[in-house]
């Protein structure tokens, strides 16, 4: 697993895929939080105007770095040297869901100046921020292991990415109120469904600083349930 750890990490920096990535990301999210979310005007010393746009930034941003975890494998042939090496299907799930995850923690990591900011203007509470990076995180690893899932069934990387966007949203949107509202009026129990199944919803209590188990464990049901389908999703290459 540490040796499929290290490959994949080192092949994002191998690429511009990673510069790309992380210079898109820093700037986007400098951007929405600095303009669209009013940091100055609000006048409060906190970063919930960054936290706010997190899901959105990692609803383009995530699957852009797992379309290519599996695709590439199956474009290139690779897969079935992969799954005939004497490592565990498991280890090689986890060890390119660990790198990219990690991946997206360096990028997080990265928008300490925000921290700093706010830190500079204000006498934030750095629990709730540090709440909310731990939040943020987890929600990277829902939709890291979502997208991973979704490019074991495809050689094309561009679909993978448009199906892992289009998964990504469905979670992200799912506890909206014009979903839920919609739901409530037709099928009420479908609007339950979709509240329970929103990570942005679940998000919201990092942001805050309310560490809740049931947030905690959401996020690693839906990331092991994704990883589990991965390996379900392999079996049956392998079986092809």
């Amino acid at each position: 697993m540490i040796a499929v750890f290290r490959r994949e990490l080192a092949a994002y920096f191998a690429t511009p895929v990673a510069s790309v990535f992380i210079v898109v990301f820093l700037v986007a999210s400098g951007a929405l939080t600095f303009t669209v979310g009013g940091f100055f005007a609000r006048g409060q010393a906190d970063l919930l105007p960054f936290f706010s746009f997190i899901p959105w930034l990692f609803m383009f941003l995530v699957p852009a770095l797992t379309m290519r975890l599996w695709a590439e494998e199956r474009r290139l042939g690779t897969i079935e040297l992969l799954l005939t090496l004497p490592l565990a299907q498991w280890q090689a799930v986890l060890g390119k869901f660990l790198a990219a995850w990690a991946f997206c923690a360096i990028a997080l990591a990265l928008t300490f100046p925000l921290w700093l900011t706010v830190n500079y203007l204000g006498d934030p509470d750095n629990g709730v921020i540090l709440a909310g990076y731990a939040g943020c995180l987890l929600l990277a690893g829902a939709y890291l292991a979502l997208g991973a899932a979704i490019s074991v069934t495809t050689r094309n990387q561009v679909i993978a990415f448009v199906v892992a966007v289009a998964a990504c949203f469905v979670f992200s949107a799912a506890g909206s109120p014009v979903v839920t509202e919609f739901l409530s009026a037709r099928l009420p129990v479908l609007a339950e469904v979709a509240r329970a199944l929103s990570v942005s919803d679940r998000l919201a209590g990092f942001t805050r600083g309310v560490l809740v188990a049931r947030d905690i464990i959401f996020f690693a049901s839906f990331i092991g349930f994704w990883l589990f389908v991965n390996m379900i999703l392999l079996d049956l290459r392998k079986a092809d």
